[in-house]
């Protein structure tokens, strides 16, 4: 059995600093430099202390003093031109691994969104790469200080008094092994915990304010609290285990850096008890100035080291995203002979799924026919929709168009073929204009027009206070759900794609615009192959053919009056459905 690699960060950086890679090590070789330069000054003050206790020339203070001024002066120029290198590097890793994230996820298949969630792959995008910026520019300067200054704090300490310098060591080295417990691959797996416990915090808060209104209409606020509640009970809990874990080591170290000030005295003692000379008294003064930065380096180090924790596991979420790999593409780029579409035994499981969500289905769709996908929530009618624009690839089967399998198709010209219209309408913060232009970035805006008008949109146009250059969601200006479904209809109108797909697209219209999306609906799929999936067995009823999914699989399919004469499941559910709209409030 192999070792397990080892995650080299480091590395991943220096990948992603392309060009800028050498300003990393030139600022943290600078930032060394500092480290260096910033301890001489120490000597410095020894001999302006020697020079005091010995009563010698006064007049050499001030060159010691000038000298000190100047290195250390030097010395803060020094780190700030590493923290420019860093600064500038931070921000091209920064720049490239967002690019990098956005090709990788532009090339992903659509069912990665569904499956993962957009929140999660935000929150890296943003997220996980400022982490690794931050740490760039800040932290691995300050990394190198804290690896450079103990070293030289030990040549300070052990050059003037050995034996003062090794007692005073005694703490900062019991200290240092209280730190390195805290550190490690345990300390690493608490931190992915910690990650891991904020994104479902994260997640269900957010879930938990989208529905408040739901929530606050049937009264069940305790109750709906229950869920989120219980997550930053979990944290807390997690929070609480680890503060616990830690406090033993925490507060060794934490003694034990304070304590060096207690060991200089005890230093001190030993040394003087059997007389005092005036070597001891510079000395004991020198040390007790020197010894505070044996804390603050301590301190640094054990902060960097929860910083590089941090880094690791934000590079490594970032890999998560990398490391999905886009649809293959046979490299075939076959055209397609006509627009007709054929499922051959279609099996579908979802990722960490016990069971398929389509099973061994296979259907015929001739060109210019339109078909329906009906049957009970859960049924995979939109699974397959999703699969013939793949939105993720069959587990096994083939799904052809035209003949060609959708996997000997560039992802380009499958995308020329179909158009997809989504139960939740996908409007971005743009104008009207800009929203349905997506479909075709070329069109002309008369293009556009002539697009609305087919939707059914000009009534919408005609109340925004700038016409198709309304930006959807500035100063008060929102559509209603319906409304917002005829607008990406007019996109999938302006696009003309030959096969159009319908995801129950009525789902949220209101009795008048469910009626103009109809209307819109008989103008797009004009001449076009149409796959519908409705819940509304009422417009389903004229299809060509409808395909009856029940658990995965086809169970039926035939024609409205065809299925109607059989005592299967399309006659039940229409039947149900047929007495749920003849339903009213009793008087």
């Amino acid at each position: 059995m192999g070792k397990t690699q080892k995650f080299d960060h480091m590395k991943l950086i220096r990948q992603y600093a392309g060009g800028h890679k050498n300003l990393i090590t030139l600022g943290r070789s600078i930032a060394g430099l500092s480290a260096v330069l910033v301890l001489i000054p120490y000597y410095d003050l020894w001999r302006i202390i020697r020079i005091a206790v010995n009563g010698e020339d006064p007049a050499q203070i001030s060159t010691y003093a000038w000298q000190a001024v100047i290195l250390t002066v030097a010395s803060l120029l020094l780190y700030i031109a590493a923290l420019l290198c860093t600064h500038i590097a931070a921000f091209r890793v920064q720049a490239n691994m967002r690019k990098s994230l956005m090709r990788r996820i532009i090339k992903l298949p659509l069912g990665v969104f569904d499956e993962d969630g957009t929140g999660k792959i935000r929150r890296i995008v943003n997220d996980s790469t400022a982490a690794t910026e931050t740490f760039i520019a800040h932290q691995l300067p300050d990394k190198m200080v804290a690896a450079v200054t103990p070293i030289g704090l030990l040549v300070l300490i052990f050059a003037f008094n050995w034996k003062m310098g090794l007692i005073c060591m005694i703490p900062a080295a019991i200290g240092f092994c209280c730190m390195m417990s805290m550190m490690g691959k345990g300390m690493q797996e608490k931190m992915k915990e910690y990650q891991n416990a904020l994104d479902t915090m994260s997640s269900e808060a957010t879930e938990y304010v989208r529905g408040i209104p739901v929530v606050k209409t049937f009264g069940q606020t305790i109750h709906s609290f229950k869920r989120f509640k219980s997550c930053i009970d979990g944290f807390g809990k997690w929070a609480t285990d680890y503060t616990l874990m830690l406090r033993f080591p925490m507060i060794g170290f934490m003694t034990c850096i304070n304590a060096i000030f207690a060991f200089i005295v005890i230093a001190a003692y030993g040394i003087t008890k059997d007389g005092t000379t005036a070597t001891d008294i510079l000395n004991v003064m020198y040390y007790i100035i020197v010894t505070p930065l044996v804390t603050v380096a301590l301190t640094k180090v054990a902060y960097s080291g929860e910083a590089e924790m941090t880094l690791i596991d934000a590079l490594q979420r970032v890999e998560t995203i990398m490391k999905i790999e886009p649809l293959e593409n046979n490299g075939v780029n076959a055209s397609p002979t006509d627009h007709g579409m054929e499922l051959r035994n279609v099996t579908y499981r979802y990722q960490n799924a016990t069971r398929d969500a389509v099973k061994n289905v296979s259907l015929q769709i001739k060109a210019g026919e339109h078909v329906a996908l009906v049957g009970p929530s859960g049924s995979g009618k939109t699974t397959i929709a999703e699969l013939m624009v793949r939105f993720f690839d069959v587990t096994s089967g083939e799904i052809l168009i035209g003949g060609v399998n959708v996997k000997d198709m560039a992802p380009e010209k499958l995308m020329e073929q179909v158009s997809f219209v989504f139960q939740d309408s996908r409007l971005i913060k743009k104008s009207i204009l800009d929203n349905v232009r997506m479909a075709k970035p070329n069109a002309t805006e008369g293009e556009v027009l002539e697009a609305l008008k087919k939707a059914q949109c000009m009534d919408i146009i005609d109340k925004l206070p700038n016409g198709i250059h309304t930006v959807i969601g500035e100063k008060g200006t929102y559509l209603s759900g319906g409304e917002q479904q005829r607008i990406t209809i007019a996109r999938a109108v302006l696009k003309n794609a030959p096969i159009l797909i319908l995801d129950e697209a009525t789902a949220f219209a209101d009795p008048d615009n469910e009626a103009k999306v109809q209307a819109a609906f008989e103008e797009l799929s004009k001449g076009k192959t149409l796959i519908m999936i409705a819940h509304r067995l009422s417009t389903v009823v004229g299809a060509d053919r409808i395909y009856v999914m029940d658990d995965g699989q086809c169970v039926e399919n035939g024609t409205h009056e065809q299925l109607m004469q059989e005592n299967g499941l399309y006659r039940r559910l229409f039947e149900e459905y047929s007495r749920s709209i003849e339903w009213k409030v009793g008087a």
